[in-house]
């Protein structure tokens, strides 16, 4: 009589899946979810890191280690990739800063020093090894259309402010909108000086 075949160990599961994960490219261990309990995959994690497979990036985010060819040196996610990915572990949204949005649309040249975005929560600062982003936390009518040119464009213009908001600056912006997008604003929720602002251009 055959013995039945065993389930092969969460360890076992966990490196067949994550050699499956892009290079460089920051995943969140709930993507793991189903090969095991928590704390089995937690072990199972925290082994590969140990051998050099894994390397932790933030609280619950791993990515597969992917060295520069030119400097031996591993690729560091860029700020928007892994903090889109915190983001939706903790169902926020994000909406570029006005300041990059400003810069996005050719309005100024000025680079933040520190990685800025809007969110539905909490204002927060995260830091990844040194490097530090923050999270501001936005009023709904600025989080609309969030991750679209159409959100970039409420961004830049509650940034600018009404004193700001120039016929000229506005004429830039729009110009750089489609008709579908520029339909999209027109249905969105915005103070009577951002309409009026946008109408009289």
């Amino acid at each position: 009589m055959s013995r039945p075949h065993s389930e092969p160990p969460v360890s076992h599961l966990v490196t067949q899946r994550v050699k499956f994960l892009r290079k460089g490219r920051p995943f969140s261990i709930r993507c793991l979810a189903g090969l095991g309990s928590s704390s089995a995959i937690s072990k199972a994690v925290a082994q590969l890191v140990r051998r050099g497979e894994l390397e932790r990036v933030y609280r619950g985010i791993y990515m597969r280690p992917k060295y520069s060819q030119y400097t031996g040196r591993v690729h560091r996610p860029g700020p928007w990739d892994l903090v889109n990915l915190i983001a939706r572990q903790n169902r926020w949204k994000l909406q570029i800063h006005g300041a990059d949005a400003v810069r996005r649309f050719g309005l100024s040249t000025q680079m933040p020093v520190i990685p800025i975005y809007y969110t539905s929560g909490s204002s927060r600062s995260l830091f990844v090894g040194k490097a530090e982003i923050r999270l501001v936390h936005a009023a709904p009518m600025v989080m609309q259309c969030a991750g679209t040119k159409v959100g970039m464009t409420i961004s830049a213009l509650f940034y600018l402010g009404k004193g700001g908001t120039t016929p000229e600056c506005v004429a830039v912006i729009k110009k750089a909108l489609s008709p579908e997008d520029l339909s999209k604003i027109v249905a969105c929720r915005m103070p009577k000086w951002m309409r009026a602002a946008l109408e009289t251009t």
